[in-house]
C-alpha cells in the first residue's frame, strides 16, 4: 500500500504543537494537524507488508493500509468511507487514542512506525470540512425500541449502529449533556466538545433520541459525581417500555488511597477535579470549584488521567506540580524485537508533562499531613520491586508540600448500583458479567439486558469502547431480529 519504496524515502513526520507559553493561556486544542501534502507523504510510507499487523493492533480493526493508500493517491472521500466502515468516531480516536496500531506497524520492528493516528486525524477533519459527514438514517424502521444507558463512546457507537439498523433508540444520560468521560473527563485541550456536539446532531438526524439529566437506577449513597440527574428512571420502567436495554455506563468507581490523613480537605479524586473545569469551559458555573491556582499540587497516578490533571493544574496556575507513579520508571526505548507487535512498556512523556511537571517513579504515599483540617503536605517513600513484590527503601522517606492532592490511580469498577438495580451478575472485578461470543454475545443474566464498554470489560481505551459498542449493537440486533447485517 502507499508508495512501494516510500518507507525508504520518507521519514515519519509528527503532528506539531503550539508553543507551551501560548497553549497554557487557554483550554483550546493545540495540536497542529498534518497538511494534505504531509499526510500524503505519511501515507506513502505504508509498505506492502503482506500481513498488516496494524489491523489487529487496532481494536476496531481499522482497514489502515487501504486508507493510507487512498490518502497517498489523494482520494480523501473514499478514505473517509473506509475509515467510517469500522470506526463511528475517528475524530475521537484521532485525538485521544494512544494508537496501538502504530505499535503493531511492521515498520516499527526496527524503525519509526507509519503515523497512522495523524493520518486518521487528517482524514476526518478533512471530511467534516468538506461536508462529507452526513446523517445515514435507516431505509426502513423495525418497530423495535432499544434503551442505551450511558452516552460515552460505547453507548454512542451502539446507539448509532442500532439506529442505522432501523430501531428506535433512546440514550439515557445522567449528566446534563451526552458524551460521558469524553465530555466530563477528557480536558478540552485534548479534545474540544464541539466534536461531540456535531456527532450528536448527526445521530439525532438518524433518529436517536437523548434523555439527559436522567439517572437509571438510583443515586449512589454519598455520591460526589458532577451534574447528577434531576429525573430517575427505574430498571422496571425501561424493561417494560423497551424491547432491549444496553448498559454502557462506564467504570466510574475511582481507586482510593486509604492512608492516614485521607479525610483532610484538599484531597480529591481526579474525576471530581477534571469535570468541573469541563463544565466551566462550557459556560457553566461550579460552586466551590476545585482550583490548583497558587498551590503545590501532587498528582498520584502516572497514567493518562494523571497527565490530564497535570495539564489542567498548569492552566490553573499551580505553584508546582509533582506526579507520583508507584512503578519504576520504564525504559525510554522498548526492546522492539522482543515486544513487537504488542503494546510496549516504555517511558511516555505527554504534552502536559512538557508543560511543567516533576515526575517521581517507584514512590508510595505513606501519610497525608494537614493543619486545621486541610492537607499541607504528604509523606512518601521510595520503593523497590523484585519478583512482583514491593519493598520500601530504608531511609528514603521524604515530605512533599501539597496544598492539593489529586488521586488518579484508575478506576476499579462501574458504579455498581445500576448493576444491582437491574440484578445483573458481576464478575470478580465488579464489572457486568457478559461474554463476547458471537452467539448471545454481550448478554447479561437478565432477560433482554446487555452490557458493553468499560461497564463490561473494565477501564480501557476509547477505541475499545467504540469496538464494544459496535459489537454489542450487532448482538442486540440479532436478538431482536434473529439476524443482523451490522458488522461485527
Amino acid at each position: 500500500m502507499g508508495k512501494v519504496t516510500g518507507f525508504m524515502e520518507y521519514a515519519r513526520l509528527e503532528e506539531g504543537y503550539a508553543p507551551v507559553a501560548e497553549r497554557l493561556k487557554n483550554y483550546k486544542e493545540f495540536v497542529i494537524g498534518l497538511k494534505a501534502d504531509e499526510a500524503k507523504i505519511q501515507g506513502a510510507r505504508c509498505m506492502d507488508c503482506g500481513t498488516p499487523f496494524c489491523n489487529n493492533g487496532c481494536p476496531v480493526n481499522n482497514i489502515i493500509p487501504d486508507f493510507n493508500d487512498l490518502v497517498y493517491r489523494g482520494d480523501w472521500k473514499n478514505a473517509i468511507e473506509v475509515l467510517h466502515s469500522t470506526n463511528n468516531f475517528p475524530e475521537f480516536t484521532g485525538r485521544i487514542c494512544p494508537a496501538p496500531c502504530e505499535a503493531a506497524c511492521t515498520l516499527n520492528v526496527n524503525g519509526d512506525a507509519v503515523g497512522i493516528k495523524s493520518i486518521e486525524h487528517a482524514i476526518i477533519d478533512r471530511a467534516w470540512a468538506e461536508g462529507w459527514v452526513k446523517p445515514r438514517p435507516a431505509k426502513a424502521k423495525t418497530g423495535k425500541k432499544v434503551a442505551v444507558v450511558g452516552s460515552g463512546p460505547a453507548g454512542l457507537a451502539a446507539a448509532q449502529q442500532l439506529a442505522r439498523a432501523g430501531h428506535d433508540v433512546t440514550v439515557f444520560e445522567k449528566n446534563d449533556a451526552p458524551g460521558g468521560l469524553l465530555r466530563y473527563g477528557i480536558p478540552d485541550f485534548k479534545m474540544e466538545k464541539s466534536h461531540i456536539d456535531r456527532r450528536l446532531e448527526q445521530m439525532k438526524a438518524e433518529g436517536v433520541s437523548f434523555r439527559t439529566n436522567t439517572l437509571v437506577g438510583h443515586l449512589p449513597e454519598g455520591s460526589k459525581v458532577t451534574n447528577w440527574a434531576k429525573e430517575i428512571v427505574s430498571p422496571e420502567q425501561l424493561k417494560a417500555e423497551f424491547d432491549a436495554v444496553l448498559l454502557a455506563g462506564g467504570a466510574e468507581q475511582s481507586r482510593d488511597l486509604p492512608v492516614p490523613g485521607r479525610e483532610l480537605d484538599g484531597i480529591h479524586f481526579a474525576m471530581e477535579f477534571l469535570p468541573q473545569q469541563n463544565k466551566v469551559n462550557a459556560g457553566g458555573k461550579v460552586k466551590g470549584q476545585i482550583m490548583a491556582t497558587g498551590k503545590h499540587v501532587v498528582v498520584i497516578g502516572g497514567g493518562d488521567t494523571g497527565s490530564d490533571c497535570v495539564g489542567t493544574s498548569n492552566r490553573h496556575g499551580a505553584k508546582s506540580v509533582t506526579q507520583f507513579e508507584l512503578l519504576p520508571m520504564p525504559p525510554e526505548h522498548e526492546n522492539k524485537p522482543l515486544v513487537w507487535p504488542y503494546w510496549p512498556i516504555k517511558l511516555r512523556t505527554s504534552s502536559s508533562h512538557e508543560e511543567g511537571c516533576e515526575r517521581e517513579f517507584a514512590i508510595a504515599t505513606k501519610e497525608f499531613i494537614g493543619e486545621k483540617g486541610k492537607v499541607t503536605a504528604l509523606k512518601a517513600v521510595h520503593v523497590e520491586w523484585a519478583n512482583g513484590k514491593m519493598t520500601e527503601v530504608p531511609g528514603s522517606e521524604k515530605i512533599y508540600p501539597a496544598d492539593l492532592v489529586l488521586l488518579a490511580m484508575g478506576f476499579v469498577s462501574p458504579v455498581t448500583t445500576i448493576l444491582d438495580a437491574f440484578g445483573v451478575e458481576k464478575d470478580a472485578r465488579g464489572n457486568a458479567k457478559a461474554g463476547t461470543e458471537a452467539a448471545g454475545g454481550y448478554r447479561t443474566n437478565v432477560d433482554k439486558v446487555f452490557a458493553a464498554g468499560d461497564m463490561r470489560r473494565g477501564q480501557s481505551l476509547v477505541v475499545w469502547a467504540i469496538r464494544e459498542g459496535r459489537q454489542a449493537a450487532r448482538a442486540v440486533d440479532e436478538y431482536l431480529m434473529g439476524a443482523s447485517e451490522l458488522p461485527r
